[in-house]
């Protein structure tokens, strides 16, 4: 049985409430997000390369970070129907294999007129250190949208 994907219309939304989402950095995920992307910077790629670098290693990509503020908007808060109006970002350190992220969204404002949320996003690493901090605004769903959640596709991926 698959599991149902259900949003949050814009009438349910208050201000102060909030979703989080957890996921670990793996070298794979950082090797996709560059097939993805195109971007192959080798401050992401390439160990020796990164290792010269100011931080000593390899590192994800900032818009990995900000395609995980994406998700938790587009499938949990508000989720099915949420439409990306404007984001604004701050990187504020490395995010390397190993780190377990946590992106939290509070909402801080609702437009009734035009059925937008703002969001204070925040993605904080396993020792509670802010790695990207911004604010998301959101055209919310007004009608309830429950859904089957789809399976993501697999991918394999070599160097």
């Amino acid at each position: 049985m698959s599991e149902i994907m259900e949003n949050v219309t814009y009438d349910e939304i208050t201000i102060g409430q909030s979703a989080t989402r957890t996921h670990t950095i793996t070298e794979d995920d950082i090797r996709a997000f560059a097939a993805v992307s195109g971007d192959i910077n080798p401050a992401h790629l390439d160990h020796e390369y990164a290792a010269g670098t100011m931080f000593k290693g390899v590192i994800a990509h900032g818009m990995w970070g900000a395609a995980f503020i994406s998700a938790l908007l587009g499938t949990q808060l508000p989720g099915p129907g949420t439409i990306y109006l404007d984001q604004t970002l701050s990187f504020k350190r490395p995010v390397r294999p190993g780190d377990t992220l946590t992106a939290t969204l509070t909402v801080t404002e609702k437009n009734d007129e035009k059925k937008t949320v703002r969001f204070d996003c925040v993605v904080r690493n396993q020792d509670g250190k802010d790695v990207i901090a911004g604010v998301a605004l959101v055209m919310a769903p007004t009608q309830k949208i429950k859904v089957a959640s789809p399976k993501a596709p697999v991918i394999s991926v070599s160097a």
